[in-house]
């Protein structure tokens, strides 16, 4: 796996930091950040998805909360401009 660092909370503490990482062989983000509030999740699984689908989180996902101010380092598909595709 390569992965590549892509953004910390700024002004972090040492003991609080969301972290963004890009897996650069599937594209994936790998993401530190806040876990969810059981309120959190009850309000997600309040609002649900699509219809039909289970609002249960599965024991291997969970939910986390992502600072806005973390948005910055989400890659878009502008980024990638003139990059090859990925197989």
């Amino acid at each position: 796996m390569r992965l590549r660092f892509l953004g910390i909370i700024p002004n972090t503490p040492d003991t609080d930091s969301p972290t963004i990482w890009l897996d650069e062989d599937t594209g994936d983000l790998l993401i530190q950040s806040y876990k969810a509030t059981e309120e959190d999740v009850k309000a997600c699984q309040e609002i649900g998805s699509i219809p039909g689908h289970s609002t249960e989180v599965p024991d291997h996902e969970t939910i986390i909360r992502l600072p806005e101010v973390m948005l910055q380092y989400i890659p878009r598909p502008e980024d990638n401009a003139g990059d090859e595709p990925r197989p």
